[in-house]
């Protein structure tokens, strides 16, 4: 594996952002953007992903470093169920719904294969 040299490089950290891209432009309109509480735990939940990626990068071992992917995977599905949240409150189509439930689960994934390969050295 090639080393890595900013967490930018990190394809969880990637997948991650776009996530994150698509929940702020989704909840900027219509109904969505006025139920604050949803609105903003989901962006909260969506940048917390990216935030712990980052930070665990920066951190001074490779068990912080594992110890905040862990979170970043917690984030991811904390995403998920809020997605529930949403569709059920008809913020989102069934479409838009699997989309980010999708993107949610690959980032967790990568996470999780992140962590076997980070715990493995």
């Amino acid at each position: 594996m090639p080393k890595i040299s900013r967490f930018e490089e990190i394809e969880a950290f990637q997948t991650a952002r776009a996530l994150t891209k698509a929940v702020y432009n989704l909840s900027s309109a219509g109904a969505f953007s006025r139920d604050f509480g949803l609105r903003d735990q989901m962006r909260r939940a969506a940048v917390s992903i990216m935030s712990n990626i980052a930070e665990g990068f920066e951190s001074r071992t490779r068990a912080l470093f594992i110890d905040f992917l862990g979170r970043a995977k917690a984030s991811a599905g904390e995403f998920r169920a809020q997605c529930y949240v949403a569709l059920d409150a008809e913020y989102v189509t069934n479409e838009i719904f699997e989309d980010l439930v999708c993107q949610a689960e690959i980032c967790s994934k990568q996470l999780s294969s992140f962590i076997s390969y980070l715990k493995s050295l």
